[in-house]
């Protein structure tokens, strides 16, 4: 099979979730996928064989982060991100479009582009489209994405569209950048990102005229930035469904288990999130039964393992009890074994949606899941 190409290989008679299979030239993605955040080209805390031995298959990096610091001469003269981290299976590189969101203390935008200053060490930086795409061939993942603004949440519907249009005019340029730098000796897959806020006409406009420029995977950003579950069901529903079949889908950024079930059922191929990390940092793990805060009182004398139905090396040797006392005592292990329990629990949730796509049974793995997945103090 070609790479680039996306194999459709089921999609549910009860709804739109789909079993696929993504082509990229580092190995093979089963989808649904779960991809791990490593920002800096590091999974936080994990090692790259211990995130193998639980079966990612893909990890995320952020351009805008790896362009700062170590730099891309350096990724580049190492031999492209893969080897430069020591992980040889696929990796995608977010364009650093959420940063104009996330750092918009630190930023000036304009059609060009958006002058960055560094949280690091306030230097200042201009990233262009074009400069993007260099950046991003330069740190050699198997799928980048293009460059675009992230609106926040709230946003009135003139800005909302400006934004959008932005974005589109960014992914021309984008495109036409990268097809003139590509390399043929790096395979790279150059995804277009959805955006229009909360609006349903925006996203549709984003939607068809993307599809108008042509792109070998779709991503939709800016949502889960607060805005309410409804509003997100709401643009999944008016979006994916224009998507084409046979490309995948990807929602950038939702990652808690319920949201996955409810983009999956919607026809979303691809997610990635910093929860699972980020959360276990902060004393909270996501088990079968739902989320335990191991940090609290009643788990100081609870012998039982984290989460009785899970099998990664966190729940099959140590306790709660144990986790609280590290937690307390702010011992850094106990930032690695939440982490990699979440993380764990993560991807053999998409194997379970993989699996209930493959029988048919789709929406009730889901009632299933959910119904026993109850939030915990």
């Amino acid at each position: 099979m070609d790479i680039g190409t996306f194999e459709l290989l089921q999609t549910s008679s009860q709804c739109a979730a789909r079993r696929g299979r993504m082509h990229t030239a580092r190995g093979v993605i089963q989808t649904p996928v779960f991809m791990p955040v490593g920002t800096q080209g590091s999974v936080k805390t994990i090692a790259n064989e211990e995130l193998r031995v639980m079966g990612a298959e893909i990890i995320l990096g952020n351009s805008y982060h790896l362009y700062l610091r170590p730099g891309t001469d350096i990724i580049e003269g190492g031999g492209g991100i893969q080897k430069f981290c020591g992980w040889n299976g696929p990796m995608l590189t977010d364009s650093g479009g959420f940063q104009i969101f996330s750092l918009a203390t630190l930023r000036r935008l304009n059609d060009d582009g958006v002058e960055f200053q560094s949280h690091i060490d306030g230097s200042k930086h201009f990233f262009t489209p074009e400069k993007c795409m260099d950046v991003q061939v330069k740190i050699g993942a198997d799928i980048i994405m293009c460059f675009d603004e992230c609106a926040p949440y709230p946003c009135d519907y003139g800005y909302a569209s400006r934004s959008m249009r932005l974005s589109l005019a960014w992914a021309r340029r984008c495109r036409e950048s990268f097809e003139k730098i590509r390399r043929a000796d790096n395979p790279q897959q150059l995804f277009g990102i959805i955006q229009g806020s909360v609006y349903q006409d925006l996203r549709r406009e984003s939607a068809e005229k993307m599809m108008e420029i042509g792109f070998p995977g779709y991503a939709l950003g800016g949502l889960s930035v607060g805005e309410p579950k409804d509003e997100l069901i709401a643009m999944l529903d008016a979006t994916v469904k224009l998507l084409p079949a046979e490309k995948p889908h990807y929602l950038m950024g939702v990652g808690t288990p319920e949201d996955i079930w409810e983009a999956v059922e919607r026809g979303i191929d691809m997610f990635d999130c910093v929860l699972p990390t980020r959360n276990g940092r902060n004393g909270q793990a996501l088990t079968s039964t739902g989320k335990v805060n191991v940090k609290n009182a009643e788990y100081k004398a609870d012998f039982g393992p984290l989460d009785p139905a899970c099998d990664c090396p966190t729940c099959q040797g140590y306790s709660r009890a144990y986790l609280n006392h590290l937690f307390r005592a702010q011992e850094l292990l106990v930032f690695r074994l939440l982490s990699l329990h979440n993380l764990h629990f993560m991807i053999k949730l998409l194997h379970i949606i993989r699996k209930s796509i493959e029988s048919n049974k789709f929406l009730e793995e889901k009632k299933q899941f959910l119904s026993n997945y109850q939030t915990k103090g």
